[in-house]
């Protein structure tokens, strides 16, 4: 946090100075927009920060028999070769059967159990026992069993279960060694006392005298004691068998590892995790974490700023971003720890397509490999994962221009699975030298990531709403005359719908030519003019031979109801829900123009006088796009173009020439990033596809009687 302080202090103080000389409200809107970026900017790092493991890795991947992959390796610290663990387990296993738990004799129960028996002797036990020589066998024996020892039953069985072959029994503050086989168990004493002394005495009537009564587990095991003894043996053990000096090399590019070098390439590995597992080392792993994750979103800020305005200044573009870079951060985080879900299955071209449908190719691009960078330092073999996931993302990139089909996702997964392949071989090749030894499983990995590539169709959706954005699909989709506003359209007003599609075909083909998006100029000049069902008489492509309502309205009112058109185009808009971006063409396809048939006829009418600008004016807002420019430079020339008396090519050139000179000069296009090669190249697509709708047909000849 003291790294996020400092550097969101400086960052604002070097702001400031440079908003110093800005007016107030400009100073206070980049204020805004700032804080806005250096928020994002704190999440972002923090997010993914946070879910970094900070836990210690060998960032080293090696098997027995196999050549060393990498470069010479010299030990950097001295550390134990440590024992294998086969060897650790057979050696603690013997200490283990040899170790003996203590016990602690009671001698107070014998004395009990003994005064117990003459009690029931004296009581009950006479009418059983045919002389005093029973009791007296009964006593000597449990004398015996009690002087040996007896342990409980559950004792008995942990014993059993641990092998353990002796115990040590503490009486009187000496520990002394016994077999278990010379000790009983409660089950073992009662056999021993109706067996004993079966040739002197009737087994049958001892049975009768309940002499369980009186064998009592004396053997107790010291918990403290035991645990005490084993914590010394595993202290006491010695892991090691050997030291590696520091500066002492311990493998070479090319070698083949041996047990023995497999071995104190482990011995390292676990010393490299243990040291790193200190509280001082994570502090230095986090601070590492901060600057490495910190400088490369730091950069692509800085790519925004320079390269990509538009988005740098769109909140929406902005958190798409960094949502798709966070949550792919992170699920590489907490999936890195696991060893069931292999990491390459997480579909990372995903990213980089959603990202090339909505924005563009060198964003998708950028933001793909900045996020490749970030999730690369929580994996053991960073190198192999950026090339395998670069070549997948430029591939996905490149193999989908505009997605505005289905199939087109199909394609675009098939290629990225084959560039996984194929990448995956070309490194196998490299490192392991052996086509025998490829890693099969990993194939299987890259179709299943190449599967969930396909869940990117629904995702794009979700995305288009949440963000705001509008994609290919959705245009297409729009675009279908056959849906409820176009064919309301196409009734209503017939004239108007199909000055839309000549629009529409004249405005794509312009915009394939300088590099604009053609779908959504298509689009929206099929939506441009719905406000004109409101009003569809007072448009003279609606109207019928000889009727014109603005006989009856003054040049006032006509112009009003013309503008309105705008209005009406945009409240059915909201209506029906169209996309912010089709609602542009709709505001934009006049700009702040005027209506000149009405304020020319007004301003001839009245020589010398001036008029209400407002009443003649559009309320709009003029082109701010390439797509806007053309779709205002195609409405103004296919309306102009049905007024022309004849169609010849010096008529169609000069027609298109005054028209788009007259925007260019009235200032229409000054917000707009289109260049003056551009609107040339606009011009000449008109011109050829005007003389190609209204070239000269032959007439077919009368057939003579």
């Amino acid at each position: 946090m003291i790294f996020f302080t400092l550097l969101i202090f400086f960052v604002l103080f070097a702001k400031k100075v440079v908003y110093m000389k800005q007016p107030n409200k400009k100073r206070s809107l980049s204020y805004r927009n700032f804080l806005y970026k250096a928020i994002i900017f704190v999440i972002t790092v923090t997010v993914m920060v946070y879910f970094l493991p900070r836990e210690g890795k060998f960032n080293y991947q090696f098997d027995i028999d196999k050549p060393w992959k990498y470069g010479q390796l010299m030990a950097t610290f001295d550390f134990p070769i440590y024992k294998d663990d086969a060897v650790v387990k057979r050696e603690l296993d013997s200490l283990n059967h040899s170790f003996q738990p203590y016990f602690v004799l009671n001698k107070k129960v014998e004395n009990e159990a003994i005064k117990k028996l003459k009690e029931n002797y004296q009581s009950r036990l006479k009418e059983y026992l045919p002389n005093p020589e029973y009791i007296k066998s009964i006593e000597s024996n449990l004398r015996k069993i009690y002087s040996a020892g007896i342990i409980s039953t559950n004792d008995a069985s942990i014993l059993d279960k641990d092998s353990t072959y002796a115990v040590r029994i503490i009486s009187d503050k000496l520990a002394q060694s016994e077999l278990i086989n010379n000790l009983y168990t409660p089950k073992e004493a009662y056999e021993f006392l109706v067996s004993a002394d079966s040739a002197l005495i009737n087994p049958v009537l001892l049975r009768q005298c309940g002499l369980n009564d009186f064998i009592i587990p004396n053997l107790t095991i010291d918990l403290d004691r035991t645990q005490t003894a084993k914590d010394e043996i595993t202290n006491n053990y010695s892991w090691a068998k050997g030291v590696i000096i520091s500066g002492q090399k311990i493998i070479d590019r090319g070698e083949i590892i041996t047990p023995e070098k497999f071995n104190i390439l482990e011995s390292l590995r676990k010393e490299s995790i243990q040291r790193s597992e200190s509280l001082s080392q994570k502090r230095i792993i986090l601070v590492g974490q901060i600057l490495f994750v910190s400088f490369f979103i730091f950069l692509f800020l800085m790519y925004l700023n320079l390269f990509r305005k538009d988005y740098f200044k769109h909140r929406g573009n902005l958190m798409l971003l960094f949502s798709l870079m966070i949550v792919y951060s992170v699920a590489t985080s907490l999936l890195s720890s696991e060893t069931v879900i292999n990491i390459n299955i997480i579909p990372f071209a995903m990213m980089a397509i959603i990202i090339r449908v909505f924005l563009d190719s060198r964003t998708a691009f950028m933001s793909y490999l900045t996020t490749i960078l970030i999730c690369s330092i929580t994996l053991s073999l960073p190198f192999e994962f950026i090339v395998v996931q670069l070549a997948a993302g430029m591939a996905g990139i490149f193999s989908l221009r505009e997605l505005s089909q289905r199939s087109q996702l199909f394609r675009t997964a098939l290629i990225v699975i084959l560039t996984y392949m194929f990448i995956n071989f070309a490194l196998e090749l490299i490192i392991e030298n052996d086509i025998s030894k490829l890693n099969a499983h990993m194939y299987i990995y890259f179709i299943i990531n190449g599967v969930l590539l396909l869940f990117a169709y629904p995702l794009l959706f979700i995305l288009e709403k949440t963000f705001g954005f509008t994609t290919n699909v959705t245009l297409v989709e729009l675009s279908n005359i056959n849906n409820d506003l176009l064919k309301q359209m196409a009734e209503t007003v017939p004239g108007t719908f199909q000055h839309s599609m000549q629009v529409a075909n004249l405005a794509a083909e312009a915009a394939n030519h300088i590099g604009a998006n053609s779908q959504l100029v298509r689009t929206g000049a099929l939506y441009h003019d719905i406000g004109k069902m409101e009003n569809p008489a007072f448009f003279t492509e609606n109207q019928t031979a000889g009727v014109n309502p603005h006989k009856n309205l003054s040049y006032e009112q006509s112009a009003q109801v013309v503008i309105n058109h705008v209005i009406d185009g945009l409240k059915l808009a909201d209506k029906h829900n169209l996309p912010k971006v089709i609602k542009d063409f709709i505001n934009t396809h006049h700009g702040q123009g005027k209506t000149k048939y009405f304020y020319i006829s007004w301003k001839n009418e009245h020589p010398g006088e001036e008029p209400n600008e407002e009443m003649f004016t559009y309320p709009g807002v003029n082109p701010f796009s390439k797509e806007t420019a053309v779709l205002m430079m195609a409405d103004s020339v296919e309306a102009a173009s049905r007024s022309l008396p004849e169609y010849t090519e010096e008529s169609i050139s000069n027609l298109v020439d005054k028209i788009i000179d007259s925007q260019v000069a009235e200032g229409y296009f000054k917000n707009c990033p289109i260049t003056f090669r551009d609107i040339e190249t606009v011009k000449n697509v008109f011109k050829e596809k005007l003389k190609t709708i209204y070239h000269t047909r032959i007439s077919y000849p009368e057939l003579q009687k």
